[in-house]
């Protein structure tokens, strides 16, 4: 399942703050503590939505945007079973 998030590096708060509008569509918001430096706060995301998710850190990858806030992520999983996690975080 393809996941569309826009990260927020440096953030004070970290956490998810819900579905955010962009130009190409809706995005997740994901503020981080991390810097933007050699990839941190984009690894600071997979692991933040996949805790979010309730699954591995390994089954979210980025697959778009390694250098870019707004980023496609790719969870592994059954889509049946991630559907209803994220729409909670809408």
């Amino acid at each position: 399942m393809l996941v569309r998030v826009k990260v927020q590096p440096k953030s004070r708060r970290p956490g998810l703050g819900g579905v955010k509008p962009a130009a190409d569509g809706p995005r997740l918001a994901i503020a981080v503590t991390d810097a933007p430096e050699d990839g941190r706060a984009t690894r600071a995301a997979c692991d933040a939505l996949a805790e979010a998710l309730g699954v591995a850190r390994s089954s979210v990858a980025l697959v778009q945007g390694a250098t870019s806030r707004e980023k496609l992520l790719r969870v592994a999983g059954d889509p049946a079973a991630l559907a209803p996690g994220l729409e909670s975080l809408a």
